[in-house]
């Protein structure tokens, strides 16, 4: 290697810096880094995204099977459940239920069609769950744990032929109910430190003797677990006899175990946040597969920890933020709606300024969170797996489905706490932590993955840095890091200077495209994207490996880049739906809020960046005045309030895709919105009354201020308000056996019943 004067004099020395300042990377940090992909977020992470690249993005479509699927029989699932029977008195599905949904497939949606499956988008499997979702929890959850991560995904990215040919057309047809043990006792998001084992050895199966592994382990949490028939195991292989001829620890490893195999164990069920659908533990003693059982051979052996990275990378970016985005729309539409048809003082809750706030906050958020699912979808559609994405969506939308939900509880009061069958609220807000919970804890997401791993993976440059430093030929990995580490200089001054300019200008003269009303909301995103990659890089420089520990410091980075993405999905749903200008006052209040979010983190980094001088610095060029963004004004809280408080286009598109009732029934969500079209019909009515200073329609009516029909038009939508209204009662019998030995009626038609 001939001498260069940059790399051998200013590089070198450089370059043993970082090796002492970068901790060393374990392989499952490693392998968790190179699972998925980058996409829209490595745009942000230069500082200067290009938004003809965004837009250009064709908007998720669905095909016309996946429509007539929707119409047709996942319409007829929500039909078919009833949410209160399901939770308070069967505590399951009934058995038609899970015979139709395996019958139409919906355990098999993502599996291909080559084997029996439907062979659906990512866009289709989220639509589905969306709908779901707005009916029954329980019924959601089923039907998108199959189609998330677990078997059926796994087999189909890395099992072999003769794996799928015998696995996926059974999970397909729903003969085989999977289910996928990661979570145990010693280890939730720790999942490396699991302590479920398989011990290479040769025994006996099916009458042979074969090389495979005894495994011993205990599984928890485990949805589906309860009634699977093949469960998708994770485990740490070992080889103390070096069968296989290399190391005898061989890593996490992913296996599938037929349930009926002698020393497998199926616990009773688990009731998550009295969630009922199926969930529960299971035990292996002893338990011998064969080689062939493990996804992707033995050739795959150790690989698993890499595989279900893999798999995630894409299931986070799908069901629980479809289940999300479904739960904040319901909020919009049942809350709104409640919010005109309840009166208080003789006027709508809804118009009261307390109430609009948490009603704008709860529409601003329903159209958010749907905007980013299907630009999500659109990523995953053209085959992206973007792993950064998908934790942000996993994190963001289940912890904005809360704020929405405590939001509608709020204005419902006490409608929304008393249970019973007439209550469309109670189950909704008792799941959510459920979501917040499972497939990564969302404070470990936000504090160790969004930004850690962003920062590596969609940074232009240090992912390159950090491999030339694990080089273990010290030569080529001192001209690898020499190559990216000037670029990477190069980068951060051009952000230095686009940082400076942007925001001592306010933004005004960053690029944006031509978005009509909306173009000034892409020059911010402009400015905070350069302002946040130079951050980023200055902390990256002064703290090195450490930042890794500051875990405060990197939730509020990662908070920063989940702005930019959501914000930036906001901008690409109006211009995908053809620039309504009705919505606007909804990308209004969720462009301010973000906003006013950004300044606040960038304020918090700033005041906590241990690197004092480099601090003041980067406030003189990114916040020259300081934090003082105000977030939506009370103009835009009340525009946006409105768009759910009338019948309305711009309300169909908020809510669009949940699930509707049809005219003949009587359960509480069809009371709810028959009421709600009749106050708002009979508004003329209510005018003329107001103009004459008239309350009682009575005396308007004797008065000939409004016509009989106008009577009877009010005494309609007063009954259907007074049904919205009611709530549950028990008699004590009903409720607690305790009271029961006084009803000896009850108890015998109980005895009679079982």
């Amino acid at each position: 290697m001939s001498f260069s004067f940059r790399r051998d004099v200013l590089t070198r020395p450089i370059f043993a810096w970082a090796h002492k300042a970068l901790p060393a990377m374990s392989d499952t940090e490693r392998e968790a880094l190179e699972a998925g992909d980058v996409w829209w977020d490595a745009d942000l992470f230069t500082g200067n995204p290009d938004w003809s690249k965004l837009l250009a993005n064709a908007p998720a479509k669905l095909t016309d099977e996946e429509q007539a699927f929707l119409a047709g029989p996942v319409e007829e699932l929500c039909a078919m459940v009833d949410d209160w029977k399901v939770n308070w008195e069967w505590r399951d599905l009934p058995p038609e239920v899970w015979a139709f949904i395996k019958a139409n497939k919906f355990l098999g949606m993502i599996i291909p069609k080559e084997f029996g499956g439907l062979g659906f988008s990512p866009f289709a499997h989220s639509e589905v769950i969306r709908k779901i979702s707005s009916r029954s929890v329980t019924a959601a959850v089923t039907v998108m744990v199959p189609n998330s991560l677990g078997p059926g995904e796994l087999l189909m990215k890395f099992g072999t032929r003769a794996q799928q040919d015998k696995w996926l057309p059974g999970l397909a047809a729903g003969r085989e109910i999977p289910c996928f043990g990661l979570t145990s006792p010693e280890a939730g998001s720790d999942a490396a430190s699991m302590i479920d084992t398989g011990v290479v050895c040769k025994g006996t199966f099916e009458g042979q003797e074969v090389l495979g592994l005894r495994l011993n382990w205990h599984k928890r949490y485990i949805t589906l677990g309860p009634v699977a028939t093949l469960l998708g195991l994770a485990f740490k292989a070992r080889d103390p006899e070096r069968l296989l001829g290399g190391a005898e620890e061989l890593g996490i490893t992913v296996a599938l175990i037929p349930t009926h195999l002698p020393g497998v164990t199926i616990g009773h069920r688990h009731l998550p946040a009295m969630q009922v659908f199926q969930n529960g533990p299971n035990w292996g003693k002893d338990v011998f597969i064969p080689m062939d059982y493990v996804i992707g051979g033995q050739a795959r052996i150790g690989q698993g920890w890499k595989m279900l990275m893999s798999a995630l990378a894409a299931g986070r970016g799908i069901s629980l933020p479809s289940q999300s985005a479904s739960g904040a729309a319901y909020c919009a539409r049942s809350a709104g709606a409640y919010a005109r048809v309840r009166e208080q003082f003789k006027v709508p809750i809804g118009k009261f300024e307390g109430i609009e706030e948490p009603l704008a906050r709860i529409a601003g958020t329903a159209y958010q969170l749907d905007a980013a699912r299907r630009l999500t979808c659109a990523a995953l559609n053209q085959g992206k797996h973007p792993a950064v994405i998908s934790g942000i969506m996993k994190l963001h939308a289940t912890e904005r489905l809360r704020i929405v939900v405590d939001d509608a509880m709020d204005i419902h009061g006490g409608k929304a706490i008393i249970e019973g069958p007439q209550n469309y609220m109670g189950n909704l807000y008792r799941s959510v932590p459920v979501a917040i919970t499972v497939e990564g804890a969302n404070i470990l997401t936000r504090n160790l993955i969004v930004f850690g791993q962003g920062a590596t993976r969609a940074h232009p440059y240090l992912l390159q840095e950090i491999n030339a430093i694990g080089n273990p030929d010290k030569d080529a990995g001192l001209e690898a890091f020499d190559h990216s580490f000037w670029k990477h200089v190069g980068h951060a001054f051009a952000n230095l200077f686009r940082a400076w300019g942007r925001s001592w200008t306010g933004g005004l003269f960053a690029p944006a495209p031509d978005a009509g009303a909306v173009t000034g909301y892409y020059r911010q995103l402009s400015r905070y994207s350069a302002a946040f990659a130079l951050c980023a890089d200055m902390a990256l420089l002064t703290l090195g490996g450490a930042l890794k520990r500051k875990e405060t410091l990197s939730a509020r980075f990662g908070d920063i880049l989940s702005e930019l993405y959501l914000l930036s999905a906001a901008l690409k749903r109006w211009e995908d739906e053809g620039r309504q200008d009705a919505d606007l006052p909804a990308l209004r209040w969720v462009m301010a809020n973000g906003i006013r979010t950004m300044e606040q983190r960038f304020a918090e980094v700033l005041a906590n960046l241990p690197n004092r001088p480099v601090a003041w610095l980067l406030k003189f060029v990114v916040q020259p005045l300081g934090s003082n963004t105000l977030g939506p004004s009370d103009k835009v809280v009340h525009q946006c309030a409105q768009m759910v408080l009338s019948p309305s286009p711009e309300r169909d598109r908020l809510t669009a895709g949940l699930y509707h009732a049809g005219a003949n029934d009587d359960g509480p969500l069809s009371r709810l919105e028959r009421a709600f079209r009749l106050v708002v019909a009979n508004e003329p009515i209510e005018k003329k009354m107001r103009a004459a200073h008239i309350r009682d329609w009575g005396e308007a009516a004797s008065r000939g201020i409004i016509t009989a029909a106008d009577v009877e038009a009010i005494k309609t939508a007063q009954e259907a308000v007074a049904k919205v209204i009611e709530v549950d009662d028990f008699a004590p019998e009903v409720l607690s056996p305790i009271y029961r030995q006084n009803h000896p009626a009850t108890a015998t038609a109980e005895r009679a019943a079982s």
